[in-house]
């Protein structure tokens, strides 16, 4: 089994700052992509930022400016800085890992999601 362990949520003022940053760990032989999805109530699961192998990196608009993704590969972890925060922000935020392993000595592609950490931004 893979797992993906969140940390760095909470309550912070609108204009600060939260970082976020997620591990994967179990029968892993390659990760091809990590990154950050949020869900806010009523809404869609929306993808944050995302960050491949290659060192290639997506980013919401919304976010564009504000947010940092990087990855440390050596861990497999990757992290989301999160700068000038704004209400609209207020979300849950779910790691997600693209994951190869090894099943009948083929490496196949799996996904996988962390269980969610809330951020809230609010006076």
């Amino acid at each position: 089994q893979v797992q993906l362990v969140e940390s760095g949520g909470g309550l912070v003022q609108p204009g600060g700052s939260l970082r976020l940053s997620c591990a994967a760990s179990g029968s892993i032989f390659s990760i091809n992509v990590m990154g950050w999805y949020r869900q806010a109530p009523g809404n869609q699961r929306e993808l944050v930022a995302s960050f491949a192998s290659g060192g290639s990196t997506n980013y919401a608009d919304s976010v564009k400016g504000r947010f940092t993704i990087s990855r440390d590969n050596a861990k497999n972890t990757v992290y989301l800085q999160m700068n000038s925060l704004k209400p609209e922000d207020t979300a849950v935020y779910y790691c997600q890992a693209d994951v190869g392993r090894v099943v009948g000595g083929q490496v196949l592609q799996f996904r996988y999601w962390g269980q969610g950490t809330q951020v809230t931004v609010s006076s």
